[in-house]
């Protein structure tokens, strides 16, 4: 398999955990399942494929500087096991924002912005799930006449 179809493939698996995301109040337990643990883990199986099979022919590449940055992902097999990493680790927060808010009773509507962004902008995701969470969990304490 190319890089590139690896790529390719990497992303339908990976879109296939987001909408299985998007349904999950559906089958709970089935999408945490496959979203939660089989897609990451299969995403991080082909990474540790990658990293071990191309590790260290980046020359002068490493984590001490942005260049060395650069230069590392400058080698495609490398590069590829980026691209895996951001997606294994943005469906295991989308996965992790799905059953925060089921076990907090934040509605599934109020977190599929949520998924969007962090779909898209990981961090960004994570922080305004951050946000709405404490936002509902303030309003719900005020309802239940507790202290704020």
């Amino acid at each position: 398999m190319s890089f590139d179809q690896a790529f390719s493939a990497a992303g339908f698996l990976a879109i296939g955990g987001w909408i299985i995301l998007v349904f999950s109040p559906l089958r709970p337990a089935l999408a945490q399942a496959i979203a939660g643990w089989l897609i990451p883990a299969l995403l991080g199986l082909a990474y540790a494929a990658l990293i071990f099979r191309f590790w260290g022919q980046a020359p002068g590449g490493g984590f001490g500087s942005l260049d060395e940055v650069s230069a590392l992902f400058s080698q495609r097999g490398l590069l590829l096991a980026g691209w895996l990493h951001y997606l294994a680790f943005d469906l295991l927060i989308g996965a992790w924002q799905v059953r925060e808010a089921r076990r907090t009773g934040v509605p599934h509507l109020a977190v599929l912005p949520c998924l969007a962004l962090t779909f898209l902008f990981g961090p960004i995701g994570f922080l305004v799930f951050c946000a709405l969470r404490a936002l509902w969990l303030r309003g719900f304490s005020r309802r239940q006449g507790e202290p704020a």
